[in-house]
């Protein structure tokens, strides 16, 4: 097993994704974020010491506990143990995740590192374990890490998937601990010549894949001859983002980052954090190129490297007929399955196939004929891209599968083997396709997810270097080609003198592409790219980013030599006070700010704002601001001249008894009557700095008016004219007065007695004052905010929320402008008031999940939550968007009813109608029944209706007239409706009553056969000693199939997915003796014929989120 190591993360680039593992709702990435990297050859490594762990787990479906945590176990001398979610962390899938058993008691600073895998092991057929294999650095923060969306709970739940059996589940941990010592000082570009890519969140597929291809370097130089101009943007233009990351690849000595590319695909960050297919990331971003090369000096490029031809044909072997079809191919899909080595696939990629007997080919002129089918190639591309089929789709599980079969390839490809089988009569036999490895991709993990590298020889010598994201390291060719292999792997015997069976464990990490280029390409694939091949413009331009990320970089380490000093005035109060702000006084990150050496004299710092402000040095008095103990934060005292005297570093120090790097003042000028400034007066311990807020309610405006010394026994009655005269007020204006205390959490206003000294209403230094004309009881009400207080409260509070239809998640619908302190009732009344809807009990809301930016599964119940902050609250996340719904009647009816969605079947008519049942939660399956047959045709008055729990096109179960709805879930599982025919009314004794379901055989990709069930199953009534014969005539008069269909139909007996087929002289019932534990299901008669229905998606699970999108790139 490789065991992989974390590396850096540069925080200042790249922001962290940690998981919260009560919380997280929405998708998680399918990799760690941090990067991982195997160790360098000079780094001291000791073994991995691995280990398995088998949980089983009983009653598993009567568990009633949020989260179970497995009994702890050791590897690595470290203590462990599983914790899995039975029903789902807030997700509809299984959670699991690895947990440091002892995190809670180990000391400060802890870490380690472990690769693992988890899996849940199908107790019947254990390659159908569902496996997913990742690593991680657990610490104090982080010290569980695994899977919130491991399995789907309908497929582990379905007892015919087998995760349950006897309602026992197991549970499996392969967990590898490696200790790696001197990980973080590694220099990729200093060991190796060569820098990584930085992964964005699960971007390490397209890491992989842009190195691959910047090291071909005639595909580098055609990027680079691509036109662009000074005037494009790199995140707006393909050709200038790849040619900047290629540039930076070739120059830079450190990691790239990737976000300018992504984002001239028109990803987003949720992009980002999607893992996808890298072949398809190839196909896509290849197409796009060689449009964008159209016209240009390098059009054709992507043709000349990668495209090559095949032949298709169809050749009659009794007539003289041959039908040909010439196809262009960018690589090749290769089948892994079955095969043992490159050759081998292309051996079966160049089968021919005979058809013959039904599958005869139709040549023109001559009718049905007995022909043999193929495919040969004309020519092979300079670079060939070979794609391992290690993904494949599983008929039985329904799921994508992957294929850790071992499969070998060779360092020399020859394609002339055995006088040019794999060639077509047309093929240039004088072009010698012989083949040199240059590149390897390697997938680690499972289908759901894992990590992605690349191994390559950048010059086709010995000397091979592994990608992995940021991280370069020099390897041998045995650690890029056989250990890339698959397969399995044994892990030595930790007691050798003991018998014991070694262990041995899959290899979940082997090469899924590899890049050939041929022999006598080579010289002009593998050519010189310099300078001069790279645009002026984009030289000039790269050359600036790296001037500023020098300077950034110098500014850094010499952070500690200054500190920032951000000076605020009245201008910038004046400025932001009723715009950017309401509470206290200044946004201090819109000041201004300097960066000062720490030993700079304060004195000299004057002088520097005496430029900036044109104020001079002796008309300056600094404020230091103080935060508070209710979160406030004021101006609190004058410099003093003994500070003023200090470096900015000693007074930085004096100012923040908590680690700041930054240096707050407030900027007092006193100015003149022809508004010049003047020396500021001494301040005595009863002068007050106080500043003023004037509040307009008819205009809804707050806004700063100036500041005013008072005397601490002075009294407010004594400001109030020159109040007045700041607001341009008449000097005799009546005022109201009051103290802004607070803000958070709540607002705290309160009135100031004018009769009062300012010292007794204990007001100090930094204190605001607002203040509003009085207004007479009876104006007041024409305001919606008529005092100072109650607007305050008002912006406090207020939330524009976004409302969206729920059926049109991605569209934006309106804007309220609500308060956070709204009740339930308060929201949905203004919906319904803006949709004309008079009932607003009939508007049902549904909470935005920030993670996966959809609505959440469960809407908002009536009256559930108390305001609209509960509403828009997604853990530690605020949202702005809430989904409505108008429903029919109203929400609190509908929560105590159960809805379902069922399925009736006409008796006699080929007829399926969907009806919506509602009825009272505590209502029993007969009554659905009841309900249904007051809209449904029946074959007769008399008919009975039965209810059936069909899943992937079988019959799971028959519902008991009894059953409560409560329980029953329809979101999974179709629900369908029928009449009971008469025959299986009156079993006779010996009378069987068996399940019936519709197959195919498909070839999948490793071209085993495959059990599909599709179409209607059906129940049918088989007497003792009745043969299929007999059993067919009944069939296909239920079926209503024609006779010259019905004759190509072939019936088997099918247990536990394997058919058995029948004669027409075979005893039915005879197959249909054993009952066994699995369900009836498990054994059918299945009918095969061809599915002529057109193909659709499954609808019967309507999770919102259940899809994987494409690779898309959009711009």
């Amino acid at each position: 097993m490789t065991v992989m190591t974390p590396a850096p993360i540069d925080q200042e680039d790249e922001e962290m994704l940690v998981p919260q593992p009560d919380l997280v709702e929405g998708p998680q990435p399918m990799e760690v974020v941090a990067q991982t990297g195997n160790a360098a050859e000079n780094q001291q490594v000791e073994d991995p010491q691995t280990s398995k762990f088998v949980w089983r787990i009983e009653n598993f479906s009567r568990l009633n506990t949020k989260k179970l945590y497995s009994e702890s176990f050791v590897v690595g001398g470290y203590k462990w143990r599983i914790l899995i979610f039975p029903k789902g962390n807030n997700v509809d899938h299984l959670s699991m995740y690895l947990d440091v058993a002892d995190s809670a008691t180990l000391p400060y600073g802890w870490s380690r590192y472990a690769q693992f895998s988890l899996a849940v092991v199908n107790q019947i057929h254990s390659k159908y374990s569902v496996r997913k294999e990742t690593q991680h650095q657990f610490n104090a923060r982080e010290s569980d890490w695994g899977f919130t969306s491991f399995m789907p709970l309908n497929e582990l739940y379905d007892p015919g998937r087998c995760y349950l059996v006897n309602d026992s589940c197991v549970v499996e941990a392969e967990v590898a601990v490696r200790r790696v010592v001197d990980y973080w000082t590694y220099d990729s570009k200093k060991e190796t010549g060569f820098v990584g890519l930085k992964n964005q969140g699960a971007t390490c597929y397209m890491n992989s894949l842009l190195q691959t291809l910047y090291h071909i370097p005639y595909f580098r130089k055609a990027v680079y001859h691509m036109p662009t101009t000074e005037n494009d943007i790199p995140s707006a233009s393909i050709p200038l983002a790849l040619q900047s990351l290629f540039y930076k690849l070739q120059y830079t000595d450190t990691s790239v980052a990737t976000k300018e590319l992504t984002k001239s695909f028109g990803w987003d960050a949720y992009d980002s954090f999607m893992q996808h297919d890298a072949q398809e990331l190839n196909r896509v971003l290849c197409e796009k190129l060689e449009d964008k090369m159209k016209g240009t000096v390098v059009e054709g490029t992507i043709q000349q490297l990668f495209e090559g031809h095949h032949m298709n044909y169809i050749e009659c072997i009794n007539v003289d007929y041959k039908s040909t079809r010439k196809e262009s191919f960018y690589d090749l899909q290769l089948d892994v399955k079955g095969c043992r080595d490159v050759y081998a696939s292309f051996d079966k990629y160049v089968d021919v196939e005979h058809l013959e007997g039904d599958n005869k080919y139709h040549a023109e002129q001559y009718g049905l004929q007995d022909a043999k089918k193929g495919v040969l190639f004309i020519d092979f591309p300079p670079v060939l891209q070979l794609h391992l089929k290690r993904f494949e789709y599983d008929f039985m599980r329904d799921t994508m599968v992957k294929i850790n079969d071992r499969y070998e390839f060779p360092l020399q490809l020859d394609l002339d083997r055995e006088d040019g089988k794999y060639l077509s009569p047309e093929a240039n036999r004088n072009v010698r396709n012989l083949y040199t490895l240059h590149s390897v991709l390697v997938h680690s993990g499972g289908v759901h997810g894992g990590h992605y590298y690349a191994f390559i020889r950048p010059t086709l010598s010995d000397q091979w270097y592994k990608f992995d994201d940021e991280r370069v390291t020099k390897e041998d060719m045995k650690r890029a080609l056989e250990e890339q292999y698959g397969g399995e792997e044994e892990l030595p015997q930790t007691n050798p003198g003991f018998n014991n069976t070694p262990f041995k464990f899959t290899k979940y990490s082997n090469a899924y592409m590899l890049v050939y280029i041929r022999e006598s390409d080579k010289e002009k694939i593998i050519c010189n790219v310099d300078e001069k091949d790279i645009a002026e413009h984009l030289r000039e331009r790269l050359k600036r980013e790296q001037e500023e990320k020098e300077i950034k970089k110098k500014e850094k380490a010499e952070a500690h030599l200054y500190t920032v000093i951000k000076v605020a005035c009245d201008e910038d109060l004046v400025e932001q006070i009723g715009r950017d702000i309401y509470f206290d006084l200044v946004d201090h990150d819109k000041v201004r700010s300097f960066r000062i050496q720490k030993q700079m004299p304060f004195n000299l710092f004057k002088e520097e704002v005496a430029k900036e402000f044109s104020i001079p040095v002796q008309f300056q008095r600094f404020w230091l601001w103080a935060k508070r103990q209710n979160h406030t934060y004021r101006p609190n005292r004058p410099l003093t001249q003994m500070e003023e005297a200090q470096t900015v570093g000693q007074l930085r120090e004096v100012s923040n008894k908590v680690h700041n790097a930054e240096l707050k003042l407030f900027l007092e000028v006193e100015r003149g009557l022809d508004l010049r400034p003047i020396p500021a007066a001494e301040k005595t311990k009863d002068d007050i700095l106080l500043f003023f807020k004037l509040y307009d309610p008819e205009k809804e405006e707050l806004r700063y008016v100036g500041r005013l010394f008072v005397k601490g026994m002075g009294k407010p009655m004594e400001i109030l004219m020159k109040l007045n005269e700041m607001a341009g007020y008449s000097p005799d204006e009546e005022i109201d007065l009051y103290e802004e205390i607070k803000f958070e959490p709540h607002v705290m206003c309160e009135p100031i007695d004018r009769k009062l000294t300012f010292r007794a209403s204990q007001l100090e230094d930094g204190d605001i004052v607002c203040f509003q004309k009085s207004l007479p009881v009876e104006s007041s009400q024409q305001f919606r905010y008529a005092d100072v207080p109650s607007f305050l409260e008002y912006v406090h509070n207020r939330q524009v929320v976004h409302f969206r239809a729920l059926e049109k998640p991605k569209e934006d619908g309106f804007c309220l402008e609500l308060s956070k302190l709204h009740t339930y009732d308060d929201v949905v009344e203004r919906v319904a008031h803006l949709l004309g809807l008079d009932d607003p009990s009939k508007i049902r809301l549904t909470s935005h999940n920030c993670y996966s930016q959809q609505p959440k599964p469960q809407p908002i119940k009536y009256r559930g939550v108390d305001h609209l902050s509960d509403m828009l609250v997604h853990y530690n996340q605020t949202s702005d968007i809430l989904y409505y719904e108008v429903l029919d009647i109203p929400l609190p009816e509908l929560q105590g009813l159960k809805t379902l969605k069922v399925a009736f079947h006409h008796a006699t008519k080929d007829e399926m109608s969907i009806h919506t049942i509602r009825l009272p939660k505590q209502s029993s399956v007969g009554d659905v029944i009841d309900e249904l047959k007051t809209r449904v045709e029946l074959s007769q008055p008399a008919a009975e209706l039965r209810l059936l729990e069909v899943f992937y096109h079988k019959i799971y179960k028959i519902f008991p007239a009894n059953e409560k709805i409560e329980n029953i879930n329809d979101q999974y599982w179709t629900l369908r409706a029928e009449e009971i025919p008469e025959e299986e009314k009156n079993l006779g004794a010996n009378d069987r009553l068996i399940h019936v379901y519709h197959f195919t055989k498909e070839t999948a990709q490793n071209q085993m056969q495959q059990i599909q069930n599709y179409g209607d199953p059906f129940f049918l009534v088989i007497h003792e000693g009745e043969t299929l014969a007999e059993v067919k005539v009944r069939i296909q008069k239920k079926l209503q199939v024609p006779d010259e269909e019905f004759a190509k139909w072939k019936l088997a007996f099918l247990s536990l997915g394997r058919p058995e087929y029948l004669q027409d002289s075979d005893i039915v019932s005879s197959r249909f003796q054993r009952r066994d534990v699995y369900g009836a299901w498990e054994q059918y008669l299945g009918l095969e014929h061809s599915d002529n229905a057109p193909k659709k998606a499954y609808t019967a699970n309507q999770n919102r989120h259940a899809f994987e999108k494409p690779v898309k790139i959009y711009n």
